[in-house]
């Protein structure tokens, strides 16, 4: 069976959660079984917004490197690698960024909605407003057929084929146009019942220890309308409800649902099984992370052996690239 390309990344901003885990790593854990799968750890991209803060870049890279082999990305089935050992990224990027018009850039959706999301950091800078180049390289330079996204991300990614069709009207027909490998991804508000995001601190660590998990369940804001034990709530509305839908495999989510609006069961009792349940289906993560943890050397030979697969497919294309714009 002839396996498409896919590439995928994910920034090494600060650990791993669990909206990441559910919208991203374990559907990569799956498309790894039928695709020539290439994940990046997109340190480049971490740049536009903790560029002040190398150290913790670092330790963010390991950390998340080690998040992902423990969820399940297998480096015999996948090629795992940090985007910076790929110097052809930078390269790639520097050439579309000759052709991409600004105005393909300033109308990206997300571009002022980042913005807004990341509060005390100047990203007034020709890096964040030229990310999505960026991204198009990294997809671009491994001639990616398949990209798994989210529906949130559909502009990024017809940015990228508008920008592979220019490359290809103006030079020659080097890249294929991407497709996209739309995911469900499982609506997890944060602990305040905002988008779980890492800046806005409201998020739940899937490396976080089993007490530092149920202490963050435990304070997750409920029904605001729900003063005492027995008022009866509104689930639909509740935080710990949507963790419930998502991680309690058992028959009690109808039941529960029925005991929040009859006021059967309190939010206290409603989290603690809310962290149980998230507790249970992140043990084998933690098993597995600790096992990986003990060989010191284990992640970093599989970063290297990622990066050298990696520059040999990105070399080749290079030299069409430069070839093609006439360098």
């Amino acid at each position: 069976m002839n396996k498409k390309r896919l590439l995928s990344g994910i920034q090494p901003t600060g650990r791993m959660h669990l909206g990441n885990y559910l919208g991203a790593v374990s559907n990569w854990a799956k498309m790894q079984e039928d695709n020539d799968a290439f994940f990046m750890i997109a340190d480049l991209h971490a740049l536009t917004s903790v560029y002040e803060n190398p150290a913790k870049l670092r330790t963010d890279k390991y950390n998340l490197a080690l998040d992902l082999l423990a969820a399940g990305i297998d480096p015999e089935k996948s090629c795992l690698f940090n985007q910076s050992e790929v110097k052809e990224h930078s390269e790639l990027h520097l050439a579309l960024s000759m052709i991409t018009p600004l105005s393909w850039l300033t109308r990206v959706p997300s571009y002022k909605s980042k913005k807004e999301e990341i509060k005390g950091k100047d990203l007034d800078t020709y890096g964040f407003l030229g990310y999505p180049v960026l991204q198009a390289a990294d997809i671009m330079l491994y001639k990616a057929e398949v990209v798994p996204v989210g529906q949130d991300q559909l502009a990024h990614l017809e940015l990228t084929r508008e920008i592979a069709r220019r490359f290809n009207h103006l030079y020659k027909n080097v890249f294929p146009e991407p497709a996209e490998k739309l995911t469900q991804i499982p609506i997890l508000p944060g602990t305040d019942g905002r988008k779980m995001s890492k800046s806005y601190g409201n998020d739940i660590a899937i490396s976080a220890t089993a007490e530092e998990t149920t202490k963050l369940v435990m304070k997750m804001l409920t029904d605001p309308n729900r003063q005492r034990r027995n008022d009866p709530g509104n689930p639909e509305v509740c935080p710990v409800y949507a963790y419930q839908k998502t991680f309690n495999i058992s028959n009690r989510v109808t039941e529960i649902a029925s005991q929040c609006k009859s006021g059967e069961i309190g939010c206290v009792d409603c989290k603690k099984e809310c962290a149980k349940v998230v507790n249970d289906m992140l043990e084998g993560f933690r098993t597995k992370r600790e096992e990986i943890s003990a060989k010191p050397d284990y992640v970093q030979e599989v970063l290297n052996a990622g990066a050298k697969k990696a520059r040999e497919i990105a070399a080749i294309t290079m030299l069409e690239v430069r070839e093609s714009v006439g360098l």
